[in-house]
């Protein structure tokens, strides 16, 4: 029987990545972003490619009215949702706390926290109704160790790791998996999102090694799903060979320029 994942922040980084492996591997998949052209695009070119099977929600996840009207508009044959990828998020600005733009700080928690919120409350009757599925919540290694310039970012994915933690317990007599990943540096839109459009600051991040892909993240994300009923990994921490963790990277000079 063909299974059914939900992801939201679809049409770039991990989620389109994990939109790509999971449609190899014969999912049916429901795909949320704000950008519906976007969504359009990436449905044809699965359904080309794997035969893909796509129902399409583009609703911000920021707004609680949507969500919950788009998870209750799905068609019966839709509702049995065995994997929600809650993915998206992002991070805006890099500066002390003192300078910060506050509207940036709304943003990320509206977004990283509350959207987050938003779209598991929405699922989890239909995954209850059911007593299955699996929630995967996308962390980061800012969830786990607070670095400079970092503050509101890393308390949204602090967050999400104490919101993770919580869901599986409260969830735990229903038998659905709650999973939180959190991959440290990877090379998506996410820093060029961070600095505003910045393409020579965002690229600089990465100099000196190689940092994880978008790919990287979604191939562990899959491997999680497709473990024995009675196993679920909890908490897992991915990071590229040079990043030790939140703070520590091994940094090779750089042959650029």
């Amino acid at each position: 029987m063909t299974k059914t994942v939900f992801i939201t922040g679809a049409t770039s980084g991990f989620g389109a990545a994990c939109a790509e492996i999971f449609a190899r591997n014969n999912y049916r998949l429901i795909l949320n972003g704000r950008r519906r052209e976007r969504l359009e695009s990436a449905a044809a070119s699965l359904k080309e490619r794997f035969g893909t099977e796509c129902f399409l929600l583009p609703f911000d996840v920021r707004d609680r009215a949507a969500v919950a009207a788009g998870v209750a508009a799905l068609p019966a044959g839709w509702q049995g949702i065995d994997v929600l990828i809650n993915n998206a998020g992002l991070a805006l600005g890099r500066d002390k706390f003192q300078d910060a733009d506050l509207d940036d700080w709304d943003v990320m928690l509206d977004t990283n926290v509350k959207g987050l919120l938003y779209v598991a409350r929405a699922v989890l009757p239909l995954m209850l109704a059911q007593k299955s599925g699996h929630i995967i919540n996308l962390g980061s290694v800012a969830g786990k160790e607070v670095y400079e310039r970092g503050n509101v970012y890393c308390a949204s994915k602090f967050a999400v790791d104490a919101l993770s933690q919580s869901m599986r317990i409260d969830l735990l007599s229903n038998g659905i998996k709650v999973t939180a990943i959190h991959p440290g540096a990877a090379e998506t839109e996410f820093s060029l999102v961070r600095f505003k459009g910045n393409a020579a600051t965002a690229e600089s991040i990465y100099d000196g090694f190689q940092p994880l892909s978008a790919e990287d993240v979604a191939s562990v994300i899959y491997y999680t799903t497709t473990l024995p009923p009675h196993v679920c990994i909890n908490d897992l921490v991915l990071t590229c060979t040079a990043q030790a963790d939140a703070i520590y990277f091994h940094k090779q000079p750089s042959n650029k320029g």
